[in-house]
């Protein structure tokens, strides 16, 4: 089986696919000094508890925008799974499509494997958009290149930030309204969750909007992570969940990689 590996500023997602289909997946805190060996008995314990054996894992990808996180990843899969890693960005798991933006080398790492899953997946121009620690909205045209897109603070920052600063404010559990859609809250923790929902909901759709209108062709929005499902409650912004998004963006750059070698 394939061992995908996304790290991201919040989590590390590791995930094992057989054929491209997600067979089990996992997360752990992001922390830069998390050792190789703390990764491997965690993970070896998790993957016993999957009823697969020690040696399940004979391939291993990793894409990463913690370039501290790296190295003991790449220890991880060389000394408890005996493989080579590839890296997603670097040689010979190279991107594989255009990068049309100022500054290629500044992307994101799952904002490009995002864009190859979503292009492999549907056709035509998207807009992609990833619920991580920050909010990304990435355009990628009919050919498959990645076009740019916008960076937002995510819904979890913005909250974070929010209690932060204000002393009087108490922290809130994110959350879709119920049975009460009203946008005037009548005590201090309804206004702050109309504030931070509705208002990301209302980002959401303004910011697709005049996407759409300077792409002006057809888009489908694409969006994925793990609050893509609560925004969906009320709002028809999006046209697709990929939960793996990312995951499987990892799959097929592995084995576009593997299939080119």
């Amino acid at each position: 089986m394939l061992l995908a590996i996304d790290a991201g500023n919040t989590n590390v997602v590791f995930a094992l696919l057989e054929d491209g289909v997600v067979r089990a997946r996992w997360r752990i805190a992001t922390d830069p000094r998390r050792t190789a060996d703390q990764y491997g008995v965690w993970l070896h314990q998790l993957i016993a508890l999957q009823d697969y054996p020690r040696d399940v894992v004979d391939a291993v990808i990793i894409g990463t925008v913690v370039p501290r996180a790296l190295h003991n990843l790449q220890v991880l899969a060389t000394k408890y799974f005996g493989v080579e890693p590839l890296v997603a960005g670097v040689p010979p798991a190279d991107w594989g499509i255009e990068l049309d933006v100022a500054e290629p080398r500044s992307v994101g790492a799952d904002r490009v494997v995002d864009a190859i899953a979503a292009h492999a997946r549907h056709p035509g121009d998207l807009i992609v958009i990833d619920f991580g620690t920050a909010a990304t909205f990435d355009v990628v045209d009919y050919t498959g290149a990645y076009k740019g897109g916008i960076i937002a603070p995510g819904i979890n920052l913005s909250l974070d930030a929010l209690v932060t600063a204000a002393a009087k404010l108490p922290r809130i559990a994110i959350q879709a309204p119920e049975d009460n859609l009203s946008v005037i809250g009548r005590t201090t923790e309804d206004q702050m969750h109309i504030g931070i929902y509705w208002g990301y909901v209302s980002m959401i759709e303004g910011l697709v909007a005049r996407m759409k209108a300077e792409i002006g062709r057809p888009v489908k929005v694409i969006s994925t992570g793990g609050l893509a499902t609560l925004f969906d409650r009320h709002t028809d912004v999006f046209d697709e969940i990929e939960p793996d998004l990312t995951i499987q963006g990892l799959a097929l750059l592995w084995k576009r990689s593997v299939g080119a070698a």
